[in-house]
């Protein structure tokens, strides 16, 4: 395990054993990183490299908004900023301490940070896979183009995520099937799964789950 800064986030870096191994990007809110690696399976060998000390509401949100949960400070777009660091200086640094070169990359979050793993392929081509846990921005997706076709999506939702009052959630497992039925007809390999609970619950479980299935659903495929 490896730890440096930059821009004032805190980067974990979990190596594989072996050389040339896919390499995941997991920002995290409460420094889920260590829970998120043990619990990830041996096989197939994986670098995980976790980003934490991240402003969440301005890191994560591509835009000005609204706070989704009652008492939560409102969203101020600063997505665009944390992704030049991420994909210009952390992706770099943490692939200097790599034995040979990552197979492919793919990026993960939960709750905003889901939202933000997706946003990513509309503004770098840095990665091919994504575990997006906690989607809904069908507008944007809908009205641009991703900068690199993904090999592969999974979303994850709660079951109990939309059964509210907040006009935001009320809406999140429509916009996330929707936009699974998108990629699909784009010929995109994408998965939904639907999880017992609501949107706190078993978040490094399902985080596990995420990565675990984008490191396994084309396997042979190597991103370019």
């Amino acid at each position: 395990m490896h730890t440096f800064t930059a821009g004032g986030k805190t980067v974990t870096v979990f190596p594989a054993a072996e050389p040339d191994t896919p390499v995941v990007y997991l920002n995290t809110f409460d420094e889920e990183g260590q829970k998120v690696f043990d619990a990830l399976p041996a096989a197939p060998p994986l670098t995980l490299v976790a980003i934490s000390g991240l402003d969440w509401n301005q890191d994560m949100a591509p835009w000005d908004s609204p706070a989704v949960f009652k008492n939560a400070a409102p969203f101020s777009g600063g997505a665009d900023d944390y992704l030049r660091l991420l994909a210009g200086e952390i992706l770099p640094a943490a692939e200097r301490q790599l034995p040979g070169t990552p197979r492919w990359r793919g990026i993960a979050g939960y709750s905003l940070a889901g939202l933000f793993a997706v946003y990513a392929f509309y503004r770098t081509d840095a990665f091919t896979r994504a575990a997006c846990v906690f989607p809904g921005f069908r507008e944007y997706v809908f009205s641009h183009a991703p900068l690199c076709r993904p090999d592969c999506v999974y979303f994850s939702l709660g079951d109990r995520e939309s059964r509210t009052r907040n006009p935001v959630l009320q809406t999140v497992l429509e916009s996330t099937e929707t936009i699974c039925r998108s990629y699909r007809k784009q010929g995109i390999h994408t998965t939904f799964q639907l999880n017992l609970g609501g949107h706190h619950d078993h978040p490094v479980e399902r985080m596990v789950a995420g990565i675990g299935w984008i490191t396994k659903a084309i396997p042979l495929q190597a991103s370019t």
